[in-house]
């Protein structure tokens, strides 16, 4: 039997997303929730009712708990009216299909639908059971990326309308972003950083937050104001360092031309590279380049650009822009 240590303490009145790598812990915590597996010690409480925790154990099928599974789990031979009204313990279908936007497929079985329409369908589902807890289980994993930002989009619309607590876990930040603003990151069992989706890109707690979030990580070695990069290149800073530290800087402080950069402007630091992806962030665009910096610009701004994958153009940022970590030596 494989055990896993899972050390842990959230609370959760809206839509909180839990993310982190692959193994970190994130599907064990739902399935503590649901009551799927027993913890060996801790407490579980929602709406003042304790589900475990003081010689209680409550078992899975009492707990008021809305699950959508990552690939929907939805039953192939039934339509989805049918699919929907399973264990709906007297809440109106035909109500909450209108209200997800799919009334219309009511006598279509599941094999028929999009991905983003079988969301909407489990989600339906879930919410059907009248539940106290909404748990979602890398709800846009199954998605393509051309549709993921908004499907992404209108699910968060329909948590944040629902009311309910609503623990949703995901392997990637950017999914995680456009679904909750509030955001835990786990790491071996472990929530390393809580906070706004903005206070993580800020001022990540630890280099895994910085790498996972997105936030620009750049090592090197500082001699006054100036950071000689390990991936070459230089960075100017706004303060004088020195010795192995690590440059932080926030997507959105990173302009983007093609070309050479404009001749005037006060950011200094300029560093070129290839499109390597791009896709919407909630109402920007976010730009990942080949030497793995990230941008993130306006809508207007990549569209007046043309900016597509493979282009080459030249990333900018001030020196105001950063913030500088010292680091242990490589």
């Amino acid at each position: 039997m494989r055990e896993f240590t899972l050390e842990l303490s959230l609370t959760c009145d809206g839509p909180l997303a839990v993310a982190g790598p692959s193994g970190a812990g994130k599907s064990t915590l739902l399935r503590l929730l649901a009551g799927l597996d027993t913890p060996t010690h801790g407490r579980i409480e929602v709406d003042g009712e304790r589900w475990f925790g003081g010689g209680v154990d409550l078992p899975a099928e009492r707990r008021r708990v809305g699950f959508v599974f990552q690939e929907y789990a939805l039953f192939p031979h039934l339509d989805v009216r049918a699919n929907v009204g399973f264990g709906a313990e007297g809440r109106p279908v035909d109500d909450l299909l209108e209200r997800l936007g799919i009334a219309r497929l009511a006598r279509q079985r599941p094999g028929r639908l999009s991905g983003g329409e079988r969301q909407r369908v489990a989600l339906a589902r879930a919410l059907a059971r009248r539940p106290k807890l909404l748990l979602l289980d890398e709800p846009l994993s199954a998605l393509d990326p051309a549709t993921r930002g908004t499907v992404g989009a209108e699910l968060a619309s329909i948590l944040r309308e629902s009311g309910l607590p609503a623990l949703v876990v995901s392997h990637s930040f950017d999914d995680a972003a456009v679904i909750a603003p509030q955001m835990a990151v786990i790491e071996r069992g472990r929530i390393t950083q809580e906070g706004s989706v903005d206070e993580l890109l800020a001022s990540p707690a630890t280099p895994f937050v910085a790498q996972f979030a997105g936030t620009n990580h750049l090592t090197g070695n500082a001699v006054g104001r100036l950071v000689s990069l390990d991936q070459g290149g230089e960075v100017l800073l706004a303060e004088p360092h020195s010795g192995p530290v690590a440059v932080l800087i926030a997507p959105w402080e990173v302009t983007l031309d093609k070309g050479a950069p404009p001749p005037t402007g006060s950011a200094l630091n300029h560093i070129r590279g290839r499109v390597q992806r791009l896709g919407p962030f909630g109402s920007r665009v976010r730009v990942v380049l080949d030497g793995g910096l990230t941008a993130e610009i306006t809508k207007d701004s990549a569209e007046r650009m043309g900016l597509a994958t493979g282009d080459e153009v030249v990333a900018s940022f001030k020196a105001t822009g950063t913030r500088v970590v010292s680091r242990a030596p490589n």
